[in-house]
Protein backbone atom coordinates (compact mmCIF):
# COMPACT_ATOMS: atom_id res chain seq x y z
CA UNK A 1 0.00 0.00 0.00
CA UNK A 2 1.01 3.57 -0.64
CA UNK A 3 0.94 6.40 1.89
CA UNK A 4 1.48 10.11 1.39
CA UNK A 5 3.50 11.62 4.25
CA UNK A 6 3.61 15.41 4.04
CA UNK A 7 5.93 17.53 6.16
CA UNK A 8 4.81 21.15 6.16
CA UNK A 9 7.29 23.99 5.89
CA UNK A 10 8.50 26.86 3.76
CA UNK A 11 11.21 26.62 1.11
CA UNK A 12 14.18 28.96 1.07
CA UNK A 13 17.29 29.33 3.20
CA UNK A 14 15.68 32.05 5.35
CA UNK A 15 13.27 29.40 6.69
CA UNK A 16 15.81 26.61 7.30
CA UNK A 17 15.65 25.36 10.87
CA UNK A 18 12.67 27.51 11.87
CA UNK A 19 9.88 26.24 14.11
CA UNK A 20 7.40 26.44 11.22
CA UNK A 21 9.59 24.01 9.24
CA UNK A 22 9.46 21.15 11.73
CA UNK A 23 7.60 19.03 9.15
CA UNK A 24 10.56 19.36 6.77
CA UNK A 25 12.98 18.49 9.60
CA UNK A 26 11.08 15.29 10.47
CA UNK A 27 10.96 14.11 6.83
CA UNK A 28 14.64 14.97 6.34
CA UNK A 29 15.49 12.74 9.33
CA UNK A 30 13.26 9.92 8.05
CA UNK A 31 14.88 10.05 4.60
CA UNK A 32 18.43 10.39 5.96
CA UNK A 33 18.04 7.30 8.16
CA UNK A 34 17.50 5.27 4.96
CA UNK A 35 20.07 7.18 2.85
CA UNK A 36 17.33 8.64 0.65
CA UNK A 37 17.64 11.93 -1.21
CA UNK A 38 14.74 14.22 -2.05
CA UNK A 39 14.22 15.16 -5.71
CA UNK A 40 12.66 18.45 -6.78
CA UNK A 41 9.45 17.60 -8.58
CA UNK A 42 6.15 19.29 -9.25
CA UNK A 43 4.85 21.08 -6.13
CA UNK A 44 7.62 19.78 -3.89
CA UNK A 45 10.65 17.72 -2.98
CA UNK A 46 9.79 14.01 -3.04
CA UNK A 47 11.35 10.68 -2.18
CA UNK A 48 9.92 7.20 -1.58
CA UNK A 49 10.63 5.08 1.47
CA UNK A 50 9.77 1.39 1.69
CA UNK A 51 8.86 0.13 5.17
CA UNK A 52 8.00 -3.57 5.51
CA UNK A 53 6.23 -3.66 2.14
CA UNK A 54 4.50 -0.30 2.54
CA UNK A 55 5.46 2.51 0.16
CA UNK A 56 5.72 5.93 1.81
CA UNK A 57 5.79 8.89 -0.56
CA UNK A 58 7.52 11.63 1.44
CA UNK A 59 6.61 15.16 0.32
CA UNK A 60 8.01 18.53 1.34
CA UNK A 61 5.76 21.00 -0.51
CA UNK A 62 7.44 23.82 -2.43
CA UNK A 63 4.22 25.85 -2.47
CA UNK A 64 4.98 27.70 0.78
CA UNK A 65 2.88 27.00 3.82
CA UNK A 66 -0.22 28.96 2.82
CA UNK A 67 -0.73 26.93 -0.39
CA UNK A 68 0.16 23.46 0.95
CA UNK A 69 -3.17 22.01 -0.18
CA UNK A 70 -2.15 22.31 -3.83
CA UNK A 71 0.82 19.98 -3.30
CA UNK A 72 -1.18 17.54 -1.17
CA UNK A 73 -4.02 17.28 -3.72
CA UNK A 74 -1.61 16.91 -6.66
CA UNK A 75 0.41 14.08 -5.07
CA UNK A 76 -2.69 12.29 -3.75
CA UNK A 77 -4.03 12.25 -7.32
CA UNK A 78 -0.72 11.46 -9.02
CA UNK A 79 0.04 8.51 -6.69
CA UNK A 80 -3.62 7.46 -6.33
CA UNK A 81 -3.49 7.66 -2.53
CA UNK A 82 -6.81 7.90 -0.64
CA UNK A 83 -7.35 10.42 2.14
CA UNK A 84 -7.18 7.77 4.89
CA UNK A 85 -3.55 7.06 3.90
CA UNK A 86 -2.42 10.69 4.08
CA UNK A 87 -0.52 12.05 7.11
CA UNK A 88 0.42 15.71 7.56
CA UNK A 89 3.29 16.65 9.93
CA UNK A 90 2.74 20.13 11.32
CA UNK A 91 4.08 22.53 13.95
CA UNK A 92 1.69 23.26 16.83
CA UNK A 93 1.78 26.28 19.16
CA UNK A 94 -0.75 24.73 21.54
CA UNK A 95 1.64 21.94 22.56
CA UNK A 96 4.83 22.37 24.62
CA UNK A 97 8.07 21.87 22.71
CA UNK A 98 8.57 18.26 21.66
CA UNK A 99 5.08 17.02 22.55
CA UNK A 100 3.77 14.78 19.77
CA UNK A 101 0.08 14.12 19.12
CA UNK A 102 -1.42 12.17 16.26
CA UNK A 103 -5.06 12.85 15.39
CA UNK A 104 -7.35 11.38 12.72
CA UNK A 105 -8.90 14.80 11.97
CA UNK A 106 -9.59 18.14 13.57
CA UNK A 107 -9.67 21.87 13.06
CA UNK A 108 -6.83 23.89 11.56
CA UNK A 109 -6.37 25.68 14.94
CA UNK A 110 -5.38 28.82 13.04
CA UNK A 111 -2.58 27.07 11.12
CA UNK A 112 -2.55 28.41 7.56
CA UNK A 113 -1.08 25.23 6.07
CA UNK A 114 -3.82 23.05 7.56
CA UNK A 115 -6.42 25.67 6.63
CA UNK A 116 -5.41 25.53 2.95
CA UNK A 117 -5.27 21.72 2.92
CA UNK A 118 -8.81 21.53 4.37
CA UNK A 119 -10.09 24.13 1.89
CA UNK A 120 -8.45 22.37 -1.07
CA UNK A 121 -9.54 18.84 -0.11
CA UNK A 122 -12.97 19.96 1.13
CA UNK A 123 -12.55 18.20 4.47
CA UNK A 124 -10.69 18.36 7.77
CA UNK A 125 -10.86 14.57 7.94
CA UNK A 126 -7.19 13.82 7.33
CA UNK A 127 -4.63 12.53 9.80
CA UNK A 128 -2.06 14.86 11.26
CA UNK A 129 0.96 14.52 13.48
CA UNK A 130 1.22 17.67 15.59
CA UNK A 131 4.74 18.52 16.77
CA UNK A 132 4.70 20.93 19.69
CA UNK A 133 6.83 24.06 19.31
CA UNK A 134 5.63 25.79 22.48
CA UNK A 135 4.27 29.30 22.76
CA UNK A 136 6.91 31.28 24.62
CA UNK A 137 6.38 34.59 22.86
CA UNK A 138 5.11 38.03 23.88
CA UNK A 139 1.70 39.29 22.84
CA UNK A 140 1.78 40.03 19.11
CA UNK A 141 4.98 38.02 18.65
CA UNK A 142 3.52 34.84 17.20
CA UNK A 143 4.80 35.30 13.63
CA UNK A 144 8.36 36.08 14.75
CA UNK A 145 8.26 33.08 17.12
CA UNK A 146 6.98 30.62 14.52
CA UNK A 147 9.46 31.85 11.91
CA UNK A 148 12.28 31.95 14.49
CA UNK A 149 14.96 29.41 15.29
CA UNK A 150 14.69 26.82 18.06
CA UNK A 151 16.38 27.61 21.36
CA UNK A 152 19.53 25.85 22.56
CA UNK A 153 17.34 24.16 25.20
CA UNK A 154 14.97 22.83 22.48
CA UNK A 155 17.87 21.58 20.38
CA UNK A 156 19.14 19.40 23.28
CA UNK A 157 16.16 17.05 22.86
CA UNK A 158 15.37 17.74 19.19
CA UNK A 159 16.92 14.55 17.77
CA UNK A 160 15.08 12.35 20.28
CA UNK A 161 11.72 14.03 19.56
CA UNK A 162 12.25 13.91 15.79
CA UNK A 163 13.18 10.22 16.06
CA UNK A 164 9.96 9.55 17.98
CA UNK A 165 7.99 11.39 15.27
CA UNK A 166 9.62 9.12 12.67
CA UNK A 167 8.59 6.05 14.70
CA UNK A 168 5.02 7.38 14.81
CA UNK A 169 4.96 7.83 11.02
CA UNK A 170 6.07 4.24 10.48
CA UNK A 171 3.52 3.00 13.03
CA UNK A 172 0.75 4.96 11.26
CA UNK A 173 1.57 3.08 8.04
CA UNK A 174 2.10 -0.36 9.59
CA UNK A 175 -0.34 -0.52 12.53
CA UNK A 176 -2.90 2.20 11.77
CA UNK A 177 -3.82 5.46 13.43
CA UNK A 178 -5.69 4.08 16.49
CA UNK A 179 -2.86 1.84 17.63
CA UNK A 180 -0.34 4.61 16.94
CA UNK A 181 -2.32 7.15 18.98
CA UNK A 182 -2.74 4.70 21.87
CA UNK A 183 0.94 3.76 21.86
CA UNK A 184 2.58 7.15 21.31
CA UNK A 185 0.33 10.10 22.20
CA UNK A 186 1.19 9.93 25.89
CA UNK A 187 5.00 9.84 25.37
Amino acid sequence: MKYLIVGLGNIGSEYDGTRHNIGFRVLDALAKASNLVFEDKRYGAVTTLSVKGQQLVLLKPSTYMNLSGNAVRYWMTKENIPLERVLIIVDDLALPFGALRMKPNGSDAGHNGLKHIAATLGTQGYARLRFGIGNEFPRGGQIDFVLGQFTEEDLKTMDERVDLACQMIKSFCLAGIQITMNQFNKK
